[in-house]
């Protein structure tokens, strides 16, 4: 007796569940040889704004966690991606049309920027702090502090490498994030996100829709509560008109140069992008005695 397929069909990532689209809508993906591979959610604006509003939640408890639990955290989702390691890989195969040895170089290298990000929670303060040489009877302190909401434009041709990549630092940050998967290729990111719902990430701080960048991504650069951009999945044209939108807002917007290459050392330009410098004074010696503030 012959088995019946039965086609998947994927839904949103939005506070820490997987709800469909508002709308009903789906898409088809497919996969190198353009046969269909699975049915995606198609989301909405009304989507998107449910997804801003459960990472503006998420962000308050995670940009208070400490940096040792942010690490520890980010480590599990490295775990939690080991352990579908060859799932994952078999579904870059197939979508891609990757060969093995390419395919689990990628799932590999995904891995193991995850653990990067991990190491580096709890060394943020250290490396981009400092204290401040003032002529004034101040003590003057910078630290990194997180900028909040951000929205990601996840790349194409780099389905788990290219997400993690532009993921992972604005979380290690103690941000939250909006991403929007690449339009042709979204199954490896909303499989990403059963990774990710298993992996004590506290909901909304990681968000993940799928859909058409042209119907999402502006309303994403327009919206009020969305402190930031990485525009990494756009081409140049789109970029213009999303640094537009979001400059009625005066969000960050990092823009890479070039093509990025994702198996090259990950830097720290990601990091900072997404990071505010805060600058705190306190009073010394006889003025803190008498009563000054810090400020």
């Amino acid at each position: 007796m012959s088995h019946l397929a039965v086609a998947k069909t994927y839904k949103l990532f939005i506070g820490g569940a997987f709800p469909r689209s508002e709308s009903g809508r789906t898409y088809q993906a497919h996969d190198h040889k353009d046969n269909f591979l699975a049915n995606a959610a198609l989301a909405s604006r009304k989507d998107l704004r449910d997804a801003v509003v459960a990472a503006r939640k998420g962000c308050a408890a995670w940009s208070k966690a400490t940096a040792y639990n942010r690490g520890q955290v980010i480590y599990r989702i490295a775990e939690m991606l080991e352990g579908r390691r060859t799932e994952f890989v078999d579904l870059i195969m197939t979508s891609t049309g990757a060969s093995n040895r390419n395919a689990t170089t990628e799932v590999d290298a995904a891995i193991d920027r995850l653990v990067h990000y991990a190491g580096w929670t709890d060394k943020l303060a250290a490396v981009l702090g400092s204290a401040n040489p003032v002529s004034s009877p101040y003590f003057s302190y910078s630290a990194p502090e997180p900028t909040g909401v951000v929205g990601l434009l996840a790349p194409s041709g780099s389905p788990l490498l290219g997400l993690v990549s532009v993921l992972a630092p604005v979380i290690t940050g103690g941000n939250a994030c909006v991403v929007i998967a690449a339009e042709q290729d979204p199954c490896a990111a909303i499989t990403f996100a059963e990774v990710v719902a298993t992996s004590d990430v506290p909901p909304g701080v990681i968000n993940i829709l799928t859909g058409r960048i042209t119907e999402l991504a502006r309303h994403l650069a327009a919206h009020a509560d969305v402190n930031a951009l990485d525009l990494t999945g756009a081409d140049a044209e789109l970029r213009e008109s999303l640094e537009q939108a979001a400059a009625d807002t005066v969000k960050r917007v990092y823009t890479p140069r070039g093509v990025p290459d994702f198996a090259a050392a990950p830097g720290t330009a990601r990091l900072r992008a997404f990071l505010e410098i805060k600058t705190v004074w306190h009073p010394t010696g006889a003025l803190a005695l008498s009563g000054g503030t810090s400020y």
